[in-house]
């Protein structure tokens, strides 16, 4: 049989470290035992299985099954493979040959994973050791089609920092200088009354009523009316997000929704027109007036400008992640941030952003363009309240996307909304080397949590489902894994800069394809890390224990100094000689 690599691929290479120590990612190493734990975590069932490596061919190990993961260990003395799958990773299991399958490994199991990887795994025909396996795996990985809960409520990890209280809109709001005499913060979605995708604070123009914000409510897609992301510190510009307008067909209008973007135009005083930016391409808006969508025309908001950035469907964006070297749609995504931050910071103009439903290019564009923006948000707490306040809060369909526990692979509603803002971010860091606080492994381990179903950070779809679950009460947060373990995600060349924008080249040919996250599976390709950052990190801790040695020969000189039976007889002999390599 051909061997593997000694190099492990696991699902996590941020677990495969922390299994080496346990305390720091509460995973449980009992003696003796194969398989790594979590607080929480209970085995199921271990089977021994031939794993068909794309890379290296057939390699016998025994396969553990908790109930959240999936663990291979090679039993071959010359191979060190370890393969380490969240069940919450699986997108399919199928079956692979049957009872009359007589070729070699032809009789198995084939797996799907929504982070592009497929496992194939052969076992012996008699025994029905296929159907068991395959029965666990499917109870388990699709726990809410067996009336199950999702891991993340069985998980009893404990973190020194709770990762709940990262985001909370009301100093982040305050940070931004809101309210003020131009916009005030509203709470007539309290009880998701108004719209049950927003979260209970909104903040709206001050001479907007509720009343008004109820009328234009009616002329919006699932009610998502405009409300303000962020505001310039210094021109006092706005990005506005919302739904589009229900138009349809006979081209209605609401008197109620005219107005009210007129009231955003005028709030910092603007003079020239209100920029609507339309996520959507021109053909598509004017079809969604088929289904009693739409969008806004000059001869009914006529103070507006609207501009179409074609960027295309979940659908299509679907299809574009199966295309691994496609990346057109960072590109794509990236010209429309970047026309959005240059509007309002350059133009000095306030910008109304939407597509279909608001939740899903809305919310990549708004986000992109408030990290071009916001220095705040290029820090590891500040990036962790953006996707927080952008995302989670603002109600983009994180369970219809992703399907966490569900075995339906083939929704339509699955999409890699959120996995392509993040390949964005990765090019912006590319881009600029020193602006971000955080490291590649700290956008790797967002995306490996996205699908764990590990933390309920990601769980449901809008804060009001995520209210009625009691997930803050019943779950840990993503953000209390990273944040307890800091120095692990920061980058050593960040250089903190305030009210600094970032424009980044949206070209394709400065796009590059990230191999350490899309081909990581692949032992072949070496992710070889950044030799002068590896070099600068061995620096800072050379520098780090220098002054912990030198902190503690002082205190010991000091202690002798107080000690009048060994005081010195010469002032050359009060200090000690320390040598560093600096």
């Amino acid at each position: 049989m051909a061997s593997a690599p000694t190099s492990h691929y696991n699902s996590h290479s941020l677990e495969n470290e922390s299994f080496k120590k346990t305390s720091r990612d509460g995973v449980n190493w009992g003696l003796g035992e194969a398989v790594p734990r979590l607080p929480g975590e209970t085995r199921i069932t271990d089977k021994e299985v031939i794993y068909i490596c794309p890379f290296n061919g057939p390699i016998k190990g025994r396969v553990y099954i908790t109930n959240y993961r999936l663990y291979l260990r090679s039993l071959e003395t010359d191979s060190a493979l370890i393969l380490d799958v969240p069940l919450g990773v699986i997108s399919r299991i199928e079956k692979m040959g049957g009872a009359t399958s007589r070729g070699e490994n032809s009789y198995g199991l084939d797996i799907t994973c929504k982070d592009m990887r497929n496992l194939r795994f052969a076992l012996k025909q008699e025994g029905h050791s296929r159907r068991d396996m395959f029965e666990t795996l499917t109870k388990y990985a699709f726990p809410l089609a067996h009336s199950l809960p999702i891991f993340a409520f069985l998980n009893e990890e404990k973190f020194n920092v709770d990762g709940w209280m990262v985001y909370n809109p009301f100093e982040e709001y305050r940070r931004q200088g809101l309210p003020n005499h131009h916009w005030r913060i509203t709470f007539i979605n309290k009880c998701y009354e108004l719209c049950d995708t927003y979260p209970p604070l909104l903040v709206v123009p001050f001479r907007a009523t509720d009343e008004d914000l109820k009328r234009v409510a009616t002329f919006r897609s699932r009610n998502r009316i405009p409300v303000l992301s962020w505001i310039h510190p210094e021109n006092k510009t706005v990005i506005v997000r919302c739904s589009q307008p229900l138009v349809g067909m006979s081209g209605k209008r609401n008197k109620d929704d005219e107005k009210y973007l007129d009231v955003i135009r005028e709030t910092n005083k603007q003079i020239s027109k209100l920029t609507i930016y339309d996520a959507r391409p021109n053909v598509n808006a004017v079809a969604n007036k088929a289904t009693g969508g739409g969008y806004e025309s000059d001869d009914a908001y006529h103070n507006t400008e609207l501009l179409f950035l074609d960027i295309h469907n979940i659908h299509v964006m679907r299809e574009s992640l199966k295309k691994v070297k496609d990346i057109v749609y960072p590109n794509l995504v990236l010209t429309g941030a970047i026309q959005v931050a240059d509007k309002v910071s350059s133009g000095k103009s306030s910008v109304l952003v939407h597509c279909s439903d608001g939740w899903d290019r809305t919310a990549q564009l708004t986000s992109l363009a408030m990290l071009m923006l916001d220095s705040f948000y290029r820090s590891i707490e500040g990036f962790e309240i953006l996707v927080q306040k952008e995302w989670i809060s603002f109600g983009h369909k994180f369970a219809s996307r992703i399907g966490h526990g569900d075995k339906n692979h083939a929704d339509a509603d699955r999409s890699p909304i959120f996995l392509q803002f993040i390949d964005c971010v990765w090019q912006m860091s590319k881009q600029f080397p020193t602006a971000f606080e955080f490291n590649e492994r700290f956008l790797i381990t967002i995306l490996d949590h996205l699908y764990s179903c590990r933390f309920g950070t990601f769980l449901y779809n809008c804060e009001s489902a995520r209210e009625k679950q009691k997930v803050a009460e019943r779950t840990v947060s993503l953000w209390s894994l990273i944040n307890s373990n800091k120095d692990a995600f920061k980058n050593p060349f960040y250089t903190k800069e305030v009210n600094r924008v970032l424009y980044p080249v949206a070209s394709m040919r400065h796009l590059e394809l990230w191999v350490n996250y899309y081909i990581r599976w692949n032992p072949r390709i070496k992710q070889q890390p950044n030799p002068v950052e590896q070099r600068y990190v061995e620096l800072l801790a050379l520098r780090d224990e220098y002054i912990k040695r030198l902190e503690e020969l002082q205190l010991a000189n000091s202690a002798k100094l107080s000690d009048p039976s060994t005081s010195p007889s010469s002032p050359s002999q009060m200090l000690p000689h320390v040598q560093t390599h600096f």
